[in-house]
């Protein structure tokens, strides 16, 4: 298993964030080694500026935190950001046109990320909003995810009604097995929480109080 500081995307995702937040951010996540920092794309350089010469990756959120966005749109905001130092690109599906039944739009929407990711080498995490889905829906999800082509499917944005559970975790490792990985996010804010979904299954977490997280496990 690899240390936990490795399992994690330091995430900061607030409207009211500044960029002494996201220097901020950055500095722990040099001090942590945390995998990755994930904000969205308007600090996307500036991350990259502070985390030049460190393996610290760089993840922007994009069509976040809705998904509602046209499909051109998230291509769009997927190069710009992948422009920018994104090595790591997590979208949010369409959740109305999934709970509809839309499977091919919601399908080509996630490989439309995928292709243009693709052009900078970068990594597509799904994100599939569980909160809002049925289990079978986050099962359809799963699937379309992995036609698509993407690397990962990630339970929350963090902003809806609910954030990662162990039981989605779990339901979403079950479906795609080794094919795809897992990241769990929202809500996670101590260590007994993360160490649950990673048993669970999960293979990254998304966390704002990581620092917090990895003084309780110290």
């Amino acid at each position: 298993m690899k240390p936990l500081n490795k399992y994690f995307d330091h995430t900061l995702l607030k409207a009211e964030a500044k960029p002494v937040d996201i220097e901020k951010l950055c500095a722990e996540a040099k001090e942590y080694d945390f995998y990755s920092v994930c904000v969205n794309s308007c600090y996307v350089e500036e991350a990259a500026k502070l985390l030049k010469d460190t393996d610290v990756k760089i993840a922007a959120v994009v069509g976040f935190p809705l998904g509602a966005c046209t499909t051109e749109t998230k291509a769009f905001e997927t190069e710009e950001a992948c422009r920018g130092g994104a090595s790591e690109v997590d979208m949010v599906l369409n959740v109305g046109m999934l709970k509809a039944g839309r499977d091919s739009y919601v399908e080509e929407d996630i490989r439309a990320v995928v292709r243009a990711a693709g052009k900078y080498n970068a990594i597509v995490k799904v994100i599939l909003e569980t909160c809002l889905l049925t289990d079978e829906e986050v099962v359809k999800a799963c699937n379309l995810s992995k036609t698509a082509g993407a690397h990962f499917v990630k339970t929350s944005t963090g902003f809806s009604s609910g954030g990662a559970t162990v039981h989605h975790v779990s339901l979403m490792k079950k479906t795609v097995g080794e094919t795809l990985q897992v990241k769990a996010s929202g809500g996670i804010r101590d260590y007994e929480t993360a160490r649950a979904m990673i048993d669970a299954g999960a293979d990254r977490i998304g966390a704002s109080a990581t620092v917090a997280i990895m003084e309780e496990a110290e």
